[in-house]
């Protein structure tokens, strides 16, 4: 197993309701990530990728889910008004010009 990866598992599920749902197998990746200093536990369906890759890949992911979360908490979006990718793109682009405006001109002025 490359540096990193603990374990690189294969299975499936044996619970009737579950197996009956999802009958294909499942791969269980166990990564020490060394910045973090934790162990993650990846559940996926994706055999032809490698253990780092499906590491890296929840990685991402979870950089996407950290973006959505910091736009909720300081964008205020709450919903997206359009369901276009275009639509999305400009509420998103045009809250972050906003909140940078406010940023700016709160720095501009004098505190007290």
């Amino acid at each position: 197993l490359p540096e990193n990866v603990l374990s690189d598992a294969i299975g499936e599920l044996t619970v009737y309701k579950s197996s009956k749902d999802y009958p294909s197998l499942i791969r269980k990746v166990c990564y020490w990530d060394k910045e973090q200093k934790r162990k993650f536990a990846f559940v996926t369906n994706a055999m032809d990728l490698s253990p780092l890759q499906v590491a890296e890949l929840y990685k991402n992911r979870w950089q996407v889910e950290l973006f959505f979360k910091w736009l909720k908490q300081h964008l205020k979006i709450k919903q997206f008004w359009g369901d276009t990718e275009n639509a999305v793109r400009i509420q998103v682009y045009s809250a972050i010009i906003a909140y940078c405006l406010v940023v700016f001109f709160c720095l501009l002025l004098p505190s007290g």
